[in-house]
């Protein structure tokens, strides 16, 4: 029985009348928000009794076909508000949100549970005295709707990077999005244009593991929702242009043990054996993540060198071409990044994946080989370290085979995502692409 965490005081608005409805959301397998929308006077009986749906959802790929779940007869699965997670939605007056935890009914298998598998993740450092926390950076693109029905660039300008303001942003929107996600109590303390064109990113500060994806997944829906309300398409695929690179979904890691930050000290680098057994164990599973950090086919046309994107698994201070990056900053700050996520990443599974494989690390005391230095992309044999996946059908092959990975995450959550990116992958092979006419059918 999950526990129902009401904050201390629960938004005033909810019970003077200003407040219409309850946005209730859940995160599928691919990271789509799921919910219903709840009139504020039947919340209550929501909270108490739970909303009802079909946990066909839970196995269905982005095409609406149901691939899972049929054996069992596509029962109920029961969605039940997390009142911690309450807060107003800026861009619709009236309207509050909160998310939900997963349960099934009866005597079903558990659900297939995005969020559930972080609470594990977080239970399971627990008992070893340790806390994760996370900082996650994503990126996305901005797009407008073209005559022809296909999209192309908000902004088209080149070397826009870094830059803010009506040349980056003509409409305000990033920034407003920003401000609304500050005002909503998740984090976003900066925005700005990242290097292709149309191309942003929101910061999110760091929070314990729960909250920080729980922030991913709402910054998603946020500019999702709003760029809707202006007229625009956001996306978090990885790599939505030919002549742009692509959208990385960064996240930041480190421990605290009794409110202290156990990442930091040691003589070497400044770091703990705890940081090094935490990355050897992510090194290790290394290609069994990448089946939840980049679950796309198109992810892996984002992950080619001098990219700023890693094609091996390696690590190293400072180096943004390695697989694991350790920033300078030392102290509280001292922290890893895992650089090689999409943005198109579920932000639990990629979470909960991670913390897994590092935890595997810290129990197994694995140790850490060398850095590598410099270039990552120049280097060849062990010294680049072993190449990671070169497309979802390797990185399937390699979580399958995973058995740590498999252990952790649990079947239900495995076992259903390798069925649904599987059809996927095997409906991708016998498509006909627009490259392919162009390319043939005039001339052969």
């Amino acid at each position: 029985m999950i526990e129902q965490r009401r904050p201390a005081v629960l938004p005033p608005e909810l019970s003077d009348g200003s407040v219409t409805s309850v946005r209730v959301l859940y995160a599928d397998l691919h990271g789509v928000a799921r919910g219903k929308d709840v009139p504020i006077g039947e919340f209550e009986r929501a909270v108490e009794h739970g909303l009802a749906f079909c946990s066909a959802i839970m196995g269905t790929d982005l095409r609406h076909t149901p691939v899972v779940g049929g054996e069992e007869g596509y029962p109920d699965l029961v969605a039940y508000p997390d009142l911690s997670t309450m807060t107003l939605v800026p861009w619709e007056p009236g309207v509050a949100c909160c998310l939900a935890d997963l349960r099934p009914v009866g005597d079903h298998a558990p659900p297939a549970d995005p969020r559930g598998a972080v609470r594990r993740a977080v239970a399971a450092f627990e008992e070893l005295g340790l806390s994760p926390v996370v900082g996650p950076e994503l990126e996305f693109f901005l797009c407008e709707r073209d005559p022809a029905g296909g999209v192309r660039r908000y902004v088209d300008n080149l070397s826009m990077v870094y830059t803010v303001g009506p040349q980056a942003d003509p409409r305000g929107i990033v920034r407003e999005i920003a401000e609304m996600l500050s005002g909503m109590g998740l984090g976003a303390f900066a925005a700005n244009h990242e290097f292709m064109n149309s191309q942003y990113e929101i910061n999110l500060h760091h929070a314990d593991a729960l909250a920080a994806a729980d922030r991913a997944f709402r910054l998603k829906c946020a500019v999702k929702d709003v760029a809707a309300m202006r007229g625009l398409v956001a996306t978090f695929m990885g790599k939505p242009f030919n002549d742009q690179g692509g959208s990385g979904f960064h996240i930041h890691f480190s421990l605290e043990r009794e409110g202290e930050n156990a990442f930091a000290g040691g003589e070497e680098g400044g770091v703990t054996g705890l940081l090094r057994h935490f990355v050897a164990g992510v090194l290790e599973h290394a290609s069994g993540l990448m089946a939840f950090l980049n679950p796309t086919i198109n992810a892996y046309r984002r992950l080619v060198p001098d990219s700023l994107a890693p094609t091996h698994a390696n690590w190293g201070w400072d180096n943004r071409t390695a697989f694991v990056r350790i920033p300078p900053e030392r102290g509280g700050a001292t922290r890893v990044e895992v650089r090689v996520g999409d943005g198109s990443a579920n932000p639990y599974l990629a979470t909960a994946a991670t913390l897994f494989a590092g935890l595997h690390g810290v129990r197994e005391r694995l140790p850490l080989g060398p850095p590598v230095g410099g270039d990552a992309y120049a280097l060849a044999g062990e010294k680049a370290g072993p190449p990671l996946p070169a497309t979802l059908e390797e990185a399937l092959d390699a979580l399958e085979a995973d058995e740590v990975l498999r252990g952790a995450m649990g079947e239900q959550i495995v076992g259903t995502f390798l069925a649904l990116k599987r059809y996927e992958a095997e409906r991708h092979r016998t498509w006909v692409s627009d490259w392919e006419i162009s390319e043939y059918l005039h001339h052969l």
